[in-house]
Parts: structure tokens; sequence; C-alpha cells
């Protein structure tokens, strides 16, 4: 039997608002809605990404986020761009503070986190 490559298709992460996280992906990384709806709990969920990868954002029924302590337990999120100038000029636009920019071989990168303290890594190869 011949076994295919694995690859990651979704992380999953609770956040307050799932319509306006998943809005903000869509922007940053001209994303698709792929799919919305009801979740466990009485929750709302929203699956944003591409045909293959998504990150699926989970409102609880009671509209909170969780708020874990930094690295607890995920430490960031890292997407991969083109244009790593063009997404954090939108990062900045939407209020947001990118930081702890590197420049090393073989790529850029900085980092920044969303309104639910979630930290994106953003990167972007040579």
């Amino acid at each position: 039997m011949q076994m295919t490559q694995a690859y990651l298709e979704h992380v999953n992460v609770t956040v307050a608002d799932a319509t306006k996280t998943a809005a903000l992906l869509v922007d940053l990384f001209d994303w698709h809605i792929r799919w919305s709806g009801p979740a466990r709990d009485g929750g709302y969920t929203v699956h944003a990404g591409t045909t293959d990868h998504y990150l699926a954002v989970y409102q609880p029924s009671d509209g909170q986020s969780r708020n874990f302590p930094k690295g607890a337990p995920l430490n960031h999120v890292a997407i991969v761009v083109d244009d790593l100038d063009a997404v954090e000029a939108k990062v900045i636009t939407r209020g947001l503070k990118p930081f702890n920019h590197g420049d090393y071989d073989p790529g850029r990168r900085f980092y920044f986190f969303d309104d639910n303290g979630i930290e994106f890594e953003i990167v972007a190869y040579r």
C-alpha cells in the first residue's frame, strides 16, 4: 500500500467573535470562507482558508474566547505569504502591531497578536 505525504489540513482555535476573526483572515491573506455554521455546545464556527488548508475559528455560545496565557497551549500560527510588506501594511491598517521582525536565510518574518491574543508569524521565503 502506497502512503501519501501527510499535511496539515486545519487548526481550530477559540475566539470571541468567529465572524470578525474570519474576516481578518480573509482580508490579510486573500483567503475565502469555506464553511460556517453551528458547532459544538451551541457555538458557531467559521472555516477561513484556501481550498486545501484553513483555520477553523470557533466561537463558544457565551461569545467569550478562552483567555489562555501566551503559549498555553499554542505558541503561534505561521502563515506563508508571497508579499510580506503588503500583509504587514494590512496588519497595521487593522490597528494591529507587528513586532519581532527578522531577516534570515531563507526568508523574512514578523509577528502580531490578533484581538483574541493569538500570535501569528507571517513569513515570506525568497
